[in-house]
């Protein structure tokens, strides 16, 4: 078996068998949390810095002086500033808070970017993906794993085309963004959904039962008592999930369970930037409005060293 086909049996196995039969598989997408912090301005801006940095970069910021993270702040909002008009809106800032939380995506991407642009021309096309990924796979027409490499290549191949917004089978670094990870793009979420459904529409009628849906996240094993958490998964899926009450989900309510319409924290975050740094009141920031206000974006030693005091008084 070549390195290729262990990774990718590997990655099938973690999916098949992640969970254990009593435990629930997760298949909806939420928004994450910005922070795991409290938020509360009165006691620390930690979960400011979270929000505006990402979790780890925010602690890089924590061993510079006062002047050193201003220097750096000042960069950084020069890259939020996408037009370069010399002001952060909300929307920019909306923006490079939802990039600093999914910058793991990104450095996934680049990752695989490196393995799959085989002539390194700033572009991946199918066939390059095809060969780095399936290449070795399908000479074997026969693979002793069980594994059905060549539907799993044409689902592959579906995904790409949708992720492929001009049409010419060769992506670009946003649609291969988009093809790796399809539940961050709102032009992909019904690739999500069909995937989804393939998975757990297991008699092939395009729709999924209630027996479909609590197989997909439990398996007997031959228990006779389900657990609580299944037992109130049926009630949801009577309840909640089957709207028009026909005993099996569609597409549209299918969506609806796996993609829900979260509470926006990041746009939350950027209007209360704007709002506690907005000096003149005029709904966007320049950066010496968010220079000023530093601390509220991001840590020093002189915040740390001040918030490691507050937390000695308090004991």
């Amino acid at each position: 078996m070549s390195t290729q086909q262990l990774l990718l049996c590997l990655s099938l196995w973690a999916a098949c068998v992640g969970a254990k039969p009593t435990e629930k598989k997760e298949r909806v997408h939420h928004e994450a949390q910005l922070s795991d912090k409290v938020h509360d301005d009165a006691q620390s801006f930690d979960y400011d810095h979270d929000a505006f940095l990402g979790a780890d970069e925010a602690k890089t910021f924590d061993q510079l002086t006062p002047e050193e993270s201003k220097e750096r702040l000042g960069k950084i909002v020069s890259k939020i500033d996408e037009d370069k008009d010399g002001f952060v809106t909300v929307e920019e800032l909306k923006a490079w808070i939802k990039f600093a939380q999914k910058r793991w995506i990104y450095e996934d991407v680049e990752r695989q970017w490196k393995g799959h642009d085989l002539n390194e021309d700033g572009l991946v096309s199918w066939e390059e993906y095809k060969n780095a990924t399936y290449g070795y796979i399908l000479d074997d027409p026969d693979p002793d794993d069980g594994f059905n490499y060549k539907q799993m290549m044409v689902r592959d191949e579906r995904r790409f085309k949708k992720a492929d917004r001009d049409g010419d089978l060769t992506a670009t670094k946003e649609e291969f963004t988009a093809f790796l990870h399809p539940e961050e793009y709102d032009y992909m979420k019904d690739i999500v959904v069909q995937e989804t459904m393939e998975d757990i529409d297991k008699n092939g009628d395009g729709f999924i039962d209630l027996e479909e849906y609590i197989g997909d996240m439990y398996s007997h094993d031959g228990d006779t008592d389900e657990p609580e958490w299944v037992k109130t998964e049926r009630e949801q899926f009577v309840e909640f999930r089957d709207k028009n009450r026909d005993g099996k989900m569609d597409k549209e309510e299918t969506k609806d369970w796996i993609l829900p319409s979260d509470y926006d924290h990041a746009e939350a975050e950027a209007r209360h930037l704007v709002y506690e740094s907005d000096q003149n009141k005029d709904g966007k920031l320049t950066k010496e409005e968010i220079v000023e206000k530093y601390d509220l974006f991001v840590g020093s030693q002189a915040t740390d060293f001040g918030e490691a005091l507050v937390r000695h008084d308090e004991f």
